[in-house]
């Protein structure tokens, strides 16, 4: 338990911190994971749109800082990779 007051300001300011970390990465999986359903249902325009959408939440998530760049590069180059394979 913190003692100081500014160890309880650091304390709130690292709950909303997480809490938007949080909301930021369920947001990106989720979209990740509409796109990838999309693409499993054979539905090209779909999916493509989806994929849109993918990108640029993950692009959103690195500069919130969530996702490190290499990270980012690296799924939306699986995402791009799984989209050129269907179509």
């Amino acid at each position: 338990m913190a003692h100081t007051r500014s160890a309880k300001k650091r304390i709130m300011t690292i709950s909303k911190r997480t809490e938007r970390n949080r909301a930021v990465k369920s947001s990106l999986k989720t979209t990740i994971r509409r796109f990838e359903e999309a693409l499993r249902g054979e539905e090209q325009e779909q999916a493509r749109l989806k994929l849109q959408r993918a990108l640029v939440s993950i692009d959103k998530a690195v500069t919130k800082g969530i996702l490190h760049k290499n990270t980012a590069a690296r799924k939306k180059s699986h995402l791009t990779r799984k989209m050129n394979a269907i179509g």
